[in-house]
């Protein structure tokens, strides 16, 4: 039995996040991930927007190329719509490479890491883990939960949980370099990706290529859409999969920030909190935001000795920031057939229209500061 402030489970950008701020401040933690590397089974394809850019110390050389030009298709990819900004809108990260720089940092903060270790439930005032040497219960004054968009924690703390889910799945490989500008295609087809879209982000070094819905609504399966989509994808002109495909898939949050994410024994954070883009699936920005407000209310009811401080984390006063957002995912849960989808493009091409998606894809609006 050991006894700490803080047992942060899930070693994401959200957890590493959160224990390393918590750690500068002097507090005890333990961070758990029941991978045994960080640098294998990711979920994410690892865009980030220019506010996360702007704000937050990325190492540099994780990232790659800026990416300024985004490609809208309809179904069959004919007449697509083109937007280029006259700023650096995205970049890709090197997850496995972040998050071991991650690692190394929550490290030399203090904070205690066991890779290999699977947090197994609550029993009574203590938690449960399992690793490599078997099982372990720990004392901790707080839990957080940055276990994923299907959070164990949040099941043990009675929390909100996540119920509207994407399904996403993508092929990462290298391409030759010198084939065009950096590039985000996307690609808006119910029969691939029902409720959500197809991908390329092609930045001149690696192609992503992915697809992701709603997991009852894919006719013949994930893969069998992501073996479709890839035969034909646009974005990759002569790029053959040179060498290694890395695969990756997971559940994605949709349903916006989650009301109750926070109680005196805890809160969540990321996925865990449905902090992530009901519209655009992006969860990187909010994640790093969410956990850095975690960290500040944790570290005063630490200081303190006032488990009242929680109170702050409130997932409902910050939802109300996303109704726009949360309208826009439900207009586009209901694009169920290619005519449809088809029809949209129409008011796309539009002046109205491609001011809109300019707005969506190149906006300054992340999200919402607590």
């Amino acid at each position: 039995m050991s006894d700490l402030d803080v047992l942060v489970v899930g070693a994401g950008l959200a957890g590493l996040h959160t224990a390393t701020l918590l750690a500068r401040r002097g507090h005890d933690v333990l961070l758990v991930d029941r991978r045994p590397t960080l640098a294998g089974a990711i979920r994410t394809t690892g865009i980030f927007v220019r506010r996360t850019l702007d704000d937050f110390p990325l190492p540099e050389d994780c990232l790659g190329p800026p990416i300024r030009r985004v490609v809208l298709y309809p179904p069959g990819l004919r007449r697509p719509v083109t937007l280029v900004s006259g700023r650096d809108e995205y970049r890709v990260g090197d997850m496995a490479g972040l998050y071991t720089a991650a690692a190394h940092a929550a490290a030399d903060a203090g904070v205690r890491i066991a890779l290999g270790t699977r947090y197994t439930g609550r029993r009574a005032d203590a938690f449960a883990l399992y690793g490599p040497d078997g099982p372990v219960e720990v004392r901790a004054r707080f839990v957080v939960g940055a276990d994923g968009a299907r959070s164990r924690v949040a099941r043990d703390l009675r929390l909100d949980r996540n119920r509207h889910l994407l399904v996403g799945a993508e092929e990462v490989f290298a391409v030759p370099a010198g084939q065009g500008p950096p590039t985000f295609h996307c690609v808006l087809d119910p029969s691939l990706a029902p409720g959500y879209l197809a991908w390329v982000v092609n930045d001149g070094r690696h192609a992503h290529v992915g697809v992701a819905g709603y997991p009852d609504r894919f006719p013949g399966g994930l893969r069998q859409a992501l073996h479709r989509f890839a035969a034909s994808a646009p974005g990759l002109p002569g790029a053959d999969r040179l060498g290694q495909v890395e695969r990756r898939g997971g559940p994605i949050p949709v349903g916006g920030l989650l009301r109750r994410i926070g109680c005196s024994d805890g809160l969540l954070v990321g996925d865990a909190a449905g902090a992530v883009s009901p519209l655009t699936a992006g969860g990187l920005d909010p994640c790093l935001r969410l956990s850095a407000h975690a960290a500040d209310v944790l570290d005063e009811a630490l200081r303190t000795g006032r488990r009242e401080a929680v109170r702050r984390y409130d997932g409902a006063a910050l939802r109300a920031r996303f109704r726009g957002r949360m309208t826009l995912r439900r207009g586009l849960a209901q694009v169920r057939t290619p005519a449809v989808a088809a029809a949209a493009f129409t008011l796309l091409r539009t002046p109205i229209g491609r001011a809109a998606a300019r707005g969506v894809l190149f906006g300054d609006r992340s999200f919402p500061n607590p």
